[in-house]
């Protein structure tokens, strides 16, 4: 480019009218001068100060400014930092809300910059809550990113505001556990109050926790913390993390913590681990395993529940039948037989059936195998396990069910899929109005 073609360019500048586009014109240009190693660059910085001197409108000025400490900045210029300090001057005689709204203004500017001590300094003057604490969150992020953890925790000190402390603690939890700082991310953990916050980030302790294979002890650790924050956060806190450490295959620990919880905690959580890992068979045998009596009937009842209202699937087969084979609940059976019967293996689904002893339960399971049957057109079959059941009562009414669906399968092609166990407690209903 021509020597004199740079000068034209400061000449042309002078000739925009509006003050303010001439003042930032001149910062622009200064600033591709200075790129171009032009010597003129400090000329077209000296037109835009004096540019912006014969501005009148006040938030014009301040906006003006800082558009020139941008360039100046990114130049390198020191007096950068003394132009955004007389931004800030000015804007401390501003009215609200131009106030706040221009250091906002300020202040993303200056992380753009990367100069965020700078930003921490003026971010704090904003008096309007949520853009300070969305300000200071952004804060906290670059300083976290940068590893600049005592100035991380400096902001999060600052964020006494909900969600922002709670979302700023969860990301210097994060912070802390990826450099596998667990006594930093326990202090922070213990500030948190929300029980709702608290069990997301015993969420991201579990993910971690796994990720980083850290001594069992520390595993302890957190649970510890959980177990003290449960006595009145109704032990979520504790779930979301045996639940996330779970799901990250940490069974046998998180089956040692249930075995010291009470029995209606343990079953609750219990509920909840088995459908964060309900698509992996062999985790929930492991969890059916753990428990006894009432407690792993009733895990097996939920579970079962989850499994039929997903649909059958092969790989669930020997679950099923280990359940079947655990219990003698009679209600339970009937899921087995169901779920088996589902799956077509009609000869284990029989077996379990033969088991349950009271007729209303025992039509049931039978009538499961009958309409799975009949699902596949085997009528012989269908008839066959309907008249297995030998209570007069009981056996009539599924007789009777049973060949009205043989009947609607002939006249329509398929069956209706209807609840059986809705129909048959209303025939019980009915009798015993009787």
């Amino acid at each position: 480019m021509p020597r004199d073609v740079y000068r034209e360019a400061l000449d042309l500048a002078s000739n925009i009218r509006d003050r303010y586009l001439r003042a930032v014109t001149y910062a622009k240009i200064g600033y591709y001068f200075y790129r171009l190693k032009n010597p003129m660059y400090k000329e077209a910085f000296k037109r835009s100060f004096n540019a912006v001197e014969t501005i009148e409108n006040p938030p014009l000025i301040v906006r003006a400014l800082i558009e020139l400490g941008t360039y100046l900045a990114k130049t390198r210029v020191s007096s950068a930092s003394k132009v955004f300090q007389q931004a800030d001057e000015i804007l401390s005689k501003f009215p609200q809300p131009i106030k706040d709204e221009l250091l906002g203004v300020l202040v993303l500017r200056l992380l753009e910059l990367e100069m965020v001590d700078d930003a921490l300094f003026y971010v704090v003057d904003i008096e309007d809550n949520v853009k300070r604490n969305d300000l200071l969150l952004k804060l906290l992020r670059v300083y976290l990113k940068a590893g600049r953890m005592r100035k991380a925790r400096l902001i999060l000190e600052r964020l006494t505001d909900e969600p922002w402390y709670s979302i700023g603690s969860i990301e210097t939890i994060k912070e802390h556990l990826k450099r596998e700082e667990f006594g930093s991310a326990i202090r922070v953990l213990r500030g948190l109050k929300s029980e709702y916050w608290l069990g997301d980030a015993m969420r991201e302790v579990a993910s971690y926790l796994k990720t980083a294979e850290v001594p069992r002890a520390t595993y302890e650790k957190f649970v510890e913390i959980a177990l003290g924050m449960s006595t009145e956060n109704g032990f979520n806190v504790l779930k979301s993390l045996l639940v996330g450490l779970a799901a990250q295959g940490e069974l046998d620990f998180v089956i040692g913590v249930l075995n010291r919880l009470p029995a209606d905690q343990r079953l609750k959580i219990a509920h909840d681990i088995a459908l964060a890992v309900l698509d992996n068979e062999s985790v929930l045998e492991k969890l059916v395993d753990s428990l006894q009596g009432k407690e792993r009937e009733d895990l097996s009842r939920f579970i079962l529940d989850n499994l039929l209202e997903a649909g059958p699937d092969v790989k669930y087969r020997p679950l099923t039948e280990k359940i079947g084979e655990l219990t003698n609940d009679d209600a339970l059976l009937v899921k087995v037989v169901r779920y088996l019967s589902k799956l077509g293996d009609f000869e284990k689904a029989a077996k379990f059936a033969d088991r349950v002893r009271g007729n209303y339960l025992r039509s049931l399971a039978f009538g499961s195998i009958a309409t799975e049957k009949l699902q596949r057109r085997d009528i012989d079959g269908a008839i066959d396990a309907a008249l297995e059941v030998r209570d007069s009562k009981w056996g009539s009414w599924l007789l009777s069910e049973i060949l009205t669906k043989i009947l609607e399968l002939q006249t329509e092609g398929r069956i209706k899929e209807e609840d059986m166990e809705r129909k048959a407690e209303n025939q019980r209903t009915f009798w015993e109005r009787g």
